[in-house]
């Protein structure tokens, strides 16, 4: 008897019902947030960020300490990690929940994938565009719709009762969803901050600059940082979103609390572990992280047994 996938073209094969091409964004966005861990740990500059600037990071390390450096590669390290995490993330929406045809998971990757998408543009707002994080969108946003769009059929009936639902209450639910709600509105601060004056205080008391004096050694750096930042923080809340809807709408398992435990630690060590090499350790800056990492380490330790242990009924199927 013929296989029905033998009469389909070998591109149809690969694409199937969406999941496996959701799945590889979800692996080419670790495979970009790796990128930006190794460049920033490189100590070396994307090509096209040296044409722009017309200066080396050897070049830019020699004026105020280092502290500009330090300070880019700390935007970057901390984007690096929310890649990673928000690709781990999305690659067990297509493998488990999807898979089981839960519709959730497929707004959950709509809706996150749609803000971070979109969040390109703020950094544009400064006038810089990277041509490699742009060629990279690209890509990425291809397989995106291919993907949303051959598994739409998983998308109906929209989960509205989930919103309701207080049958996936667990230990440890409280404190990830607060995690998840504290990515949200952090990602989105960085964003507006990132497109409109691009510094807190405590950036320029880091570096040891003024916004003027930045722009007096070179024009191009701010809209440089700008879109760093901005970058960062569209990849931070479209993760706070996918992380809401698995926390609030997944059903408590082994392979959830694996993929928060994952992302989380990821996530909060990349974001909270540079600014300890860089040594831009201040207290109020670093504060919303400290908090969130304090709820997420409750919430993975207070869900670890809900979660992780075997029901009975397994144990007994298991025995006979």
């Amino acid at each position: 008897m013929t296989d029905r996938r033998d009469q389909c073209g070998m591109l149809a094969m690969l694409i199937g019902d969406g999941r496996p091409v959701l799945a590889f964004v979800g692996l080419a966005l670790m495979l970009c947030g790796s990128f930006a861990l190794f460049q920033s740990a490189t100590g070396d500059f994307l090509p096209h960020d040296v044409n722009y600037l017309g200066l080396t990071p050897k070049q830019l390390c020699g004026m105020h300490q280092c502290r500009v450096v330090h300070f880019m590669f700390h935007d970057r390290v901390a984007f690096g990690g929310a890649l990673i995490a928000l690709g781990l993330v999305y690659v067990w929406l297509a493998e488990v929940p999807l898979r089981s045809g839960e519709s959730w998971a497929w707004w959950a990757i709509a809706v996150s994938g749609i803000l971070g998408f979109a969040s390109f543009f703020t950094c544009l707002g400064y006038g810089y565009f990277d041509l490699w994080h742009g060629v990279a969108t690209v890509l990425v946003l291809a397989g995106f719709i291919v993907g949303l769009t051959r598994s739409r059929s998983a998308a109906w009936p929209w989960p509205a009762w989930k919103l309701f639902n207080r049958s996936n209450e667990y230990r440890g639910r409280l404190p990830l969803l607060l995690t998840a709600f504290g990515l949200c509105l952090g990602g989105l601060t960085i964003c507006i901050v990132g497109a409109t004056c691009v510094f807190v205080p405590q950036d320029l008391n880091f570096m040891g600059v003024t916004a003027s004096e930045l722009h007096a050694i070179n024009p191009r750096l701010v809209p440089l940082i700008a879109h760093d930042r901005a970058s960062f923080g569209g990849v931070l809340m479209s993760c706070g979103v996918a992380w809401l809807f698995c926390v609030w709408c997944g059903k408590p398992s082994r392979s959830l609390w694996h993929v928060l435990c994952g992302s989380g630690a990821i996530g909060f060590a990349s974001a909270i572990g540079v600014h300890l090499i860089v040594g831009y350790i201040d207290f109020v800056h670093l504060g919303p992280a400290m908090l969130g990492s304090a709820l997420f380490v409750v919430g993975i330790w207070l869900s670890f047994e809900p979660m992780c242990s075997t029901p009975k009924s397994v144990v007994k199927e298991i025995a006979q």
